[in-house]
């Protein structure tokens, strides 16, 4: 069985891949991303990637690396991670009492012989009305900051959300269904 790679720097992600019971590694990506307006947002998900994949399949010879990029979409505009309390005030404003989609592309690697496959998922999320206290409360629990759209449906957050309709693990930032179905091309089962 070839080396399972994961390109993520991400506890949640990693998290999440333990779940399927793959034994991997974790080597994070450094490629810096690149918010590219002119592609179509599952495009782009699926580019930022395969980009991550690509940079750490050159350090191995026979090994499957598996990739992913996160955000939110609100309105046609990405909203990727807050970097400042002000900033995730501000989506948090914005998506409060709205719809947003969430998309993961996701990218697996056979570094032997080369084959690469690149997917995207999406999930609507509805973020219920919040108070401006509310908002205050999130913010300052820092929860918020480093998460795209300023929430993590799988902590504190998910007092805020109203309803999701899709994979619950591609808000967090792995949609395990697919991946899994994904991995089967290269000839891994989970199941």
């Amino acid at each position: 069985m070839k080396t399972i790679i994961l390109a993520s720097a991400s506890p949640r992600r990693k998290e999440l891949l333990k779940k399927t019971g793959l034994k991997f590694k974790v080597e994070p990506s450094t490629y810096e991303e690149n918010i590219s307006p002119e592609l179509e947002p599952h495009e782009l998900a699926k580019s930022l990637s395969l980009e991550k994949a690509k940079l750490v399949a050159k350090n191995h010879k026979n090994a499957l690396v598996i990739a992913a990029d996160t955000f939110i979409v609100f309105e046609g505009k990405i909203l990727g991670k807050p970097p400042t309390e002000t900033e995730a005030r501000k989506m948090l404003e914005t998506i409060s009492g709205r719809q947003h989609l969430v998309i993961t592309g996701f990218t697996i690697i056979d570094t032997e012989n080369k084959k690469a496959l690149s997917k995207s998922v999406e999930t609507k999320v509805c973020i219920r009305k919040l108070t401006s206290n509310e908002i205050d409360v999130y913010v300052k629990s820092k929860e918020p900051l480093d998460k795209a759209g300023a929430y993590a449906i799988q902590g504190l957050g998910s007092v805020i959300v109203e309803k999701i309709e899709g994979d619950y693990f591609n808000v967090i930032g792995l949609p395990l269904s697919a991946l899994a179905e994904s991995l089967k091309e290269f000839g891994v089962h989970i199941l």
